[in-house]
């Protein structure tokens, strides 16, 4: 064998090893590029689901805030409209008037002296406009006298110092009990969904 016929087969030799190194390093190449991609695709893809979550999530905050602002707003149109219908109520208790009105303050009164002993001495407020009702209805009342005028509707409060005894029997304070006790039932008829 010649010189030239060994150097020649180590070329060839150099030159198929130098192909296998270069396919290898290209497979190499290649499979780094594929995982980088993969990698990247994974990365956007998280990246779009993250931003899908966050619109959700921003969305359904718009959602709730609208829904509670909504609610607000009814809650507040409900309070008006029961507002109102509390004043038209007042307006019509506060113009009772002639004979209705001297039987309501007549009872009023008697349920308010059931609470005294007897024999003491009671002043009675009302309504400044119910002045002389008042003072007709306690000629009946020994130890009870017309003391003054009292903000109301109508009715009558009685005290007595010796007993430390105050009793509210104003129209107000009926309209409050039975307004507090049947606003559910006001509210839900008048709200009826």
């Amino acid at each position: 064998m010649s010189l030239e016929t060994v150097a020649e087969d180590i070329r060839d030799e150099a030159r198929a090893r130098a192909r296998e190194i270069e396919a290898d390093a290209e497979e190499r190449a290649e499979a780094i590029i594929a995982e980088a991609e993969a990698d990247a695709a994974e990365i956007e893809a998280e990246r779009e689901r993250e931003i899908e979550r966050r619109i959700e999530q921003e969305r359904e905050q718009r959602l709730s805030s609208a829904n509670l602002e909504a609610k607000q707003k009814r809650l507040e149109a409900r309070r008006n409209v029961l507002e109102d219908v509390r004043e038209r109520v007042e307006a019509e208790v506060a113009s009772i008037d002639g004979e209705r009105r001297e039987e309501l303050t007549d009872e009023l009164l008697a349920a308010a002296a059931a609470e005294f002993d007897e024999g003491a001495s009671v002043k009675v407020y009302g309504r400044a406009d119910d002045e002389a009702l008042l003072v007709a209805l306690l000629e009946s009342y020994d130890g009870y006298e017309y003391a003054g005028e009292y903000d109301c509707l109508g009715g009558v409060v009685a005290e007595s110092e010796a007993s430390r005894i105050r009793v509210n029997n104003t129209f107000d304070s009926v309209l409050e009990t039975v307004w507090e006790d049947n606003l559910k039932e006001a509210s839900s008829r008048l709200f009826e969904q």
